[in-house]
């Protein structure tokens, strides 16, 4: 009895410390599984859905890799376009560009033509204040076996006239030779903080960078993947960040051996170094998800929730905290989902790898449906803040602050000079009394 009551105590504590490292948890009942069509939850409040790009016979057929971003009043909308199949030697890095709040969009205009011996992709946005850089990855032929790829870069002044494609680059001013996930993040003190998937192969790296462009100065985050899916791929992959009330950032991936559960790691200086990463119990499709911070600080991430391959529905989880996700509101239900429209290789029915930006008292997440339409739902932060925050907050959350006298609170939102209490300014933290 003696040893069977030491045996279970040890059972306690070693399942009691595994949960304290787990980053993040949901409440068992905010998903009803059974309910394939909304998983059980509500509508966001007040939210609206836009379709940037639909496709027509005489247009291209696939689209993926929805990004958006906000510059000098406008909206930004880039994805990766072709005729018929993912990833096909036809692919290029379009983007629709609109300056009356969404209502209306450009024809799609192009960033970055098709290649020969590969093709490209969407790597996502950063936009400065006077300055709009778009990443772009290249996967050339001759990196296929395994695959792998690198990511280039074009800037303007204007979002209209744009540069000549340039290299990122490390801190060495070598060619970073890996692919930028499509969710860099600005911290409060200014640093960008993203993930890149490294050659040879898909294994991915959290990166970071002090220079205010993004285009230079990249270091790799200090991080082991838990193992490898194949020798060219490693397990965790796609990931996106939120920051915690106490400034640690929780990193969240794809897990590629299908459990369909997000896996997860921390950081808690800024980004130089990782934890492990751990399974959690947060359900998923095994796809791409985008984690972030509204301005009040409650902590969300757009995702898929369920646990097979359909990424359907589409889902804002939100926690006040960064620790325990307890509300989550439908963005996009199976029941709504249009008919595919045109075959193609990897194409099928779903709410495709979603990415969020906040701007302007809304959180927008775009996505591809089906990989045909380029869409975005955008919700009111009054409607889904946590924390007491308002849409009366204009914040993008792939902006740098130009300003090196900014100051923040704990949150990291930027606050005014009235602030009191523990603030932080150049990356400092210090008390106003």
């Amino acid at each position: 009895m003696k040893k069977a009551f030491i045996a279970l105590s040890l059972l306690v504590i070693a399942t009691s410390m595994f949960a304290d490292n787990i980053p993040f948890s949901h409440t068992p009942t905010l998903f009803d599984a059974a309910n394939t069509n909304t998983l059980g939850l509500d509508y966001a409040p007040e939210m609206e859905t836009v379709t940037v790009f639909a496709p027509a016979a005489d247009t291209d057929h696939f689209s993926n890799g929805v990004v958006m971003t906000a510059f000098k009043g406008a909206l930004y909308c880039m994805w990766q376009s072709s005729k018929t199949d993912e990833d096909a030697a036809d692919t290029w890095v379009a983007y629709s560009r609109s300056t009356d709040e969404g209502k209306t969009w450009s024809k799609p205009m192009i960033l970055a033509p098709d290649i020969a011996d590969g093709y490209v992709s969407s790597g996502g946005w950063l936009s400065t204040s006077d300055k709009l850089v778009a990443y772009i990855n290249v996967w050339p032929d001759k990196l296929n076996s395994p695959k792998g790829g690198y990511t280039r870069c074009v800037t303007s002044d204007d979002g209209i006239n744009w540069s000549e494609q340039t290299d990122v680059l490390m801190s060495d001013d070598a060619p970073i030779l890996g692919t930028f996930e499509q969710d860099p993040h600005v911290l409060p003190d200014g640093r960008i903080v993203n993930a890149a998937h490294l050659q040879p192969g898909l294994k991915v790296s959290p990166i970071y960078t002090d220079d205010p462009t993004g285009v230079g100065g990249w270091h790799l985050g200090q991080f082991t993947y838990t193992g490898k899916v194949t020798d060219a791929q490693s397990r965790e992959l796609e990931p996106s960040l939120y920051r915690k009330a106490d400034g640690t950032l929780v990193m969240i991936f794809r897990d590629q051996n299908s459990t369909y559960l997000k896996m997860a790691a921390t950081s808690s200086d800024n980004g130089e170094t990782w934890s492990n990463s751990v399974l959690t119990d947060f359900p998923d499709a095994r796809t791409k998800q985008s984690a972030g911070n509204l301005p009040d600080g409650t902590a969300y991430f757009a995702c898929n929730p369920v646990n097979n391959k359909l990424r359907s529905p589409l889902v804002v989880a939100l926690s006040k905290d960064g620790e325990i996700f307890n509300t989550a509101y439908l963005l996009r239900s199976n029941n709504e989902m249009p008919t595919l429209r045109y075959a193609g290789k990897a194409k099928r029915a779903g709410y495709h790898y979603p990415k969020s930006m906040v701007y302007n008292g809304f959180l927008y997440v775009a996505y591809a449906t089906n990989k045909e339409d380029v869409q975005y739902t955008r919700v009111p932060l009054s409607s889904i803040s946590l924390n007491g925050g308002g849409s009366d907050i204009s914040h993008i959350t792939n902006t740098p602050e130009k300003s090196d006298d900014a100051v923040y609170n704990l949150y990291g939102q930027r606050v005014g000079k009235e602030a009191k209490g523990i603030l932080i300014k150049r990356g400092k933290k210090f008390i106003k009394k």
